[in-house]
């Protein structure tokens, strides 16, 4: 394994960072509180894969 995919390395990215914390506090929430959580980490992914896929 190399450090780039060791989950520590530099190939990190501050809002994907933000959206899996924020799907990691989730878990405690109940069911229905989850899911707004779940929407804006999800939104927050698409988007930041739309920027890498035009850069």
């Amino acid at each position: 394994m190399t450090d780039a995919d060791d989950g520590d390395g530099d190939a990190r990215h501050p809002a994907v960072d933000a959206a899996v914390q924020a799907m990691a506090n989730a878990a405690s929430l109940s069911p229905a509180d989850q899911i707004p959580q779940y929407e804006a980490a999800y939104q927050t992914l698409r988007e930041t894969l739309a920027t890498i896929d035009q850069a």
